[in-house]
């Protein structure tokens, strides 16, 4: 039951983030294949930070939630997704720092969350083979909860070998601020999102885009967390389970 629990949690967080990022990169004029790929790369490298780097990834997620509140209400009606971002990610390096000069030697919240990455890149490339193979329509709760169900499986069989590769080739006090950095970058992103629905500033047409991105993350959500709760299921009659994940 944790198990379940956990990875349905996980999944939940991951449908819904991969599904908005798909969404609205294709309303950035990114094909449906390459927007894919891309929301597959950036939603499994933030999910493997919760996952596996929590402390790192809330510190990212505060600093993002802080940074477009504090842009929201200075830039008033102008709404600019590069600056929200890069303003996030900002104070995201900043707080990232911070938590690296407080806490212990040793964490690997990098190494994590590159491992997210090439989970994701892999259960992305693999995702557009099955669509091109696949030419019907693929529904959102049908694509979130396969794409969960590969990303979980490539880092949970890949995830020690790869980390013990990965770790110590950055220090500490670097590799914190880049994965709170990252995670502060994607929550900014979200808030732009969310308020970009009743902003003055941009045109309706791009209101109702954002409009249709919104509406897509439940069937998200809800197929990421039925393709984490099944894959955590199976994974965990294979002996894997989440007390023995051992956390950056």
């Amino acid at each position: 039951m944790t198990t379940l629990f956990v990875w349905g949690l996980a999944g939940a967080l991951f449908g819904g983030l991969f599904i908005g990022l798909y969404e609205v990169l294709q309303v950035l004029t990114l094909g449906p294949r390459q927007a894919v790929v891309v929301a597959a790369l950036a939603a499994a490298m933030t999910t493997a930070a919760f996952y596996s780097a929590m402390p790192v990834a809330l510190m990212g997620a505060m600093a993002g939630v802080l940074a477009s509140i504090g842009y929201l209400i200075l830039g008033g009606p102008r709404l600019e997704l590069g600056i929200i971002v890069l303003v996030a990610a900002g104070l995201g390096l900043l707080g990232g720092a911070f938590f690296a000069w407080t806490s212990a030697p040793g964490s690997r919240p990098l190494a994590e969350t590159l491992t997210g990455l090439l989970a994701g890149l892999g259960a992305g490339l693999i995702l557009v083979a099955v669509l091109t193979l696949y030419s019907q329509p693929v529904g959102a709760v049908v694509l979130a909860a396969g794409i969960v169900a590969l990303v979980g499986s490539l880092f949970q069989l890949n995830e020690h070998w790869i980390v013990r590769g990965l770790h110590g080739w950055l220090p500490d006090t670097l590799a914190a601020p880049m994965v709170a950095a990252l995670v502060a970058a994607v929550v900014g992103a979200s808030m732009w999102m969310v308020a970009g629905t009743t902003a003055t500033a941009l045109d309706p047409a791009a209101r109702d885009a954002v409009a249709r991105v919104l509406a897509q993350v439940p069937s998200g959500v809800l197929g990421g967390l039925m393709g984490g709760a099944v894959t955590g299921g199976l994974l965990a009659l294979m002996g894997f389970r989440p007390d023995e994940h051992e956390p950056g």
